[in-house]
C-alpha cells in the first residue's frame, strides 16, 4: 500500500498517476504552507570563545556572570532526502540570503518578541560547502550547509542563553516557504519527471530512501524565514557544528566527527 498524505494507493503506478494528474495543485499546496525541517543529531553547537574566556566558563556550566554567548549551528543541508520527501538543491537559499534582512533565530518557531534568540547585528547567516565525511557521515559527495552564527544576549533571551551555555540545545530547524520546486518519478512512463529523477538522484546522499519511495520533491528555491532551536527534530542529516559532547541517534552518524577541524574551518573563514 502506497500513501500520499492520508490518501492510499494500491500500487506505485496509481500513486504516480495521481501525482502527474494533480501536478499543479500539489505544487500550489506545498507553496502555501510554511515548512519546518528539523535536525535531530544529538550534538552540541560550536561555542565561539571570547577573549576573556567567558564562553569557556559557560561551556562547563558556570553561567552566573554570562552576558552574551556566540554559537555556530548548521540549520539545514542539501542533497539529502528528508522526512518531507524533499531534497534541497544547492543554491536554494541564495536569493533569501541576499535580499531578506529580517531572518531570525527563534525559539521553537515562535514568532514572538520573547522567543527571539538573535537577529539583525547579532545574527550572521550564510552557506558553506562540506563533504559528508566532514559532517560525520559515510556518504559520498558534498552538501551545502546553511549556517547561523548567533550572538545570544542575556537581556534578550536569558533562558536560551543558559540552554546553549549548558550544552542542552542539540537540535535546530529551518522555517521556510517553497518558491521553486517540482517532483521526480522513477518511471519512464513520465518522461519529464523521469529526467528530473536521473538528474537529481545522482546528487542525493541517501539514495536508498528514494529507491524505496519511487519519487521525491526537489526544491530549487526557498524563502528563508527563520531558523529555530527545538527540543527534538525529524531530519536525519543536518548536524550541528559541535564540540563533540552529544550522542547521535543510533545508526545516524557512522564516522567520528573531527570537531576540531570543523571549528577551525569556521574560525579561519570568519577571519
Amino acid at each position: 500500500m502506497e500513501h500520499y498524505g492520508n490518501i492510499e494507493f494500491a500500487t506505485k503506478k496509481e500513486l504516480y498517476k495521481f501525482l502527474s494528474e494533480n501536478h499543479d495543485k500539489l505544487i500550489a499546496q506545498k507553496k502555501a504552507v510554511k515548512k519546518e525541517a528539523d535536525c535531530p543529531i544529538m550534538v552540541e553547537p560550536v561555542i565561539v570563545h571570547d577573549k576573556n574566556g567567558t564562553a569557556s566558563k559557560a561551556a562547563i556550566g558556570d553561567v552566573s556572570n554570562l552576558k552574551s554567548l556566540k554559537v555556530v549551528n548548521v540549520i539545514n543541508t542539501t542533497n539529502f532526502l528528508d522526512s518531507h520527501n524533499d531534497m534541497h538543491v544547492p543554491g536554494l537559499w541564495t536569493r533569501s540570503l541576499q535580499n531578506n534582512k529580517m531572518i531570525m533565530h527563534l525559539q521553537e518557531h515562535e514568532m514572538e518578541f520573547n522567543k527571539v534568540i538573535a537577529d539583525g547585528e547579532q545574527l550572521k547567516s550564510y552557506v558553506k560547502n562540506y563533504t559528508w565525511v566532514e559532517l560525520g557521515y559515510d556518504y559520498e559527495g558534498t552538501t551545502e550547509a546553511l549556517i547561523f552564527e548567533s550572538e545570544i544576549l542575556k537581556e534578550r533571551n536569558e533562558f536560551m542563553l543558559n540552554q546553549y551555555a549548558k550544552g542542552w540545545v542539540r537540535n535546530h530547524s529551518v522555517g521556510m516557504q517553497y518558491v521553486k520546486l517540482d517532483f521526480a518519478i522513477n518511471d519512464e512512463d513520465y518522461p519529464n519527471e523521469y529526467e528530473a529523477w536521473k538528474k537529481y538522484y545522482q546528487m542525493m546522499a541517501n539514495k536508498e530512501v528514494a529507491d524505496e519511495r519511487g519519487y521525491f520533491w526537489y526544491v530549487l528555491e526557498a524563502k528563508l524565514i527563520e531558523g529555530s532551536s527545538v527540543p527534538l527534530g525529524s531530519n536525519a542529516a543536518t548536524p550541528n557544528l559541535s564540540t563533540g559532547k552529544g550522542d547521535p541517534p543510533q545508526g545516524e552518524q557512522k564516522n567520528t566527527i573531527d570537531y576540531k577541524y570543523l571549528i577551525d574551518k569556521v574560525r579561519n573563514e570568519r577571519n
